[in-house]
């Protein structure tokens, strides 16, 4: 089984545990793919929806490792007990999404060892929830798969101080600018050029238009010093 550049990145921060929970699994792929290579002894692939997760059935039967995967209905970590499972993968859906379902379950997000964290969108609102809620930063990476970057988390919760960093380490991980990731340059540079479209198209001098223009030239600013950085 071939797996996406996104899947892989997910794969590549998976240490050995006995039985991972893949949420949000769609067609199981990452189930699949630890089991086979002995990532897992076991699986639980939970999908809030019941057609991606009869195909992530049908393709552990296909794949011969139905007998150590268990596929579960339901949303977020509602599907497995307290300490089921060493090692949660949440990815494949928005940040916002990703914050409420950890702080629904906290309880079993802190029997977890780790978790690895992949939001399609708004990474920055996922970074901030875990770094001013105590959780401790493993690691970060970032991969671009079909022209669309996908920033990764691996977390664990832990009882710690909050962290308040500068709004933009929020949008732009101080990790990966301190290890100067080699996407880090041209991941700004999209960054910048999304704001200076988005400044293109306030033609209006009201007083918000004008605080807007202010703040997006700003943002700016800073993500071209951030860019030479990298560079």
């Amino acid at each position: 089984m071939e797996l996406s550049k996104r899947l892989s990145l997910i794969v590549d921060h998976i240490e050995e545990c006995d039985t991972l929970v893949d949420v949000g699994t769609d067609h199981g792929y990452i189930p699949i793919y630890a089991v086979k290579n002995g990532i897992c002894k076991n699986a639980i692939a939970s999908d809030i929806n019941k057609d991606p997760l009869d195909k992530a059935k049908l393709n552990s039967i296909f794949e011969g490792v139905d007998e150590n995967i268990d596929t579960r209905l339901g949303g977020g970590l509602e599907t497995i007990k307290l300490g089921e499972a060493q090692v949660a993968i949440i990815a494949g859906m928005g940040g916002n999404l990703i914050r409420d379902i950890l702080e629904a379950d906290k309880d079993k997000v802190k029997e977890l060892e780790f978790m690895v964290l992949q939001p399609a969108q708004n990474p920055e609102v996922l970074r901030e929830y875990l770094y001013t809620n105590g959780y401790e930063v493993i690691a970060e990476d970032l991969c671009i798969d079909e022209d669309k970057y996908y920033e990764l988390f691996k977390v664990k919760a832990k009882v710690g101080e909050e962290t308040e960093l500068d709004p933009i380490y929020y949008e732009i991980s101080p990790k990966l600018l301190r290890d100067r990731h080699p996407l880090m340059g041209e991941y700004i540079e999209a960054k910048k050029e999304k704001y200076e479209k988005i400044l293109s198209f306030i033609e209006d001098d009201t007083e918000s238009a004008l605080n807007r223009k202010k703040e997006l030239e700003e943002k700016i600013a800073i993500l071209t010093n951030l860019e030479n950085y990298c560079n």
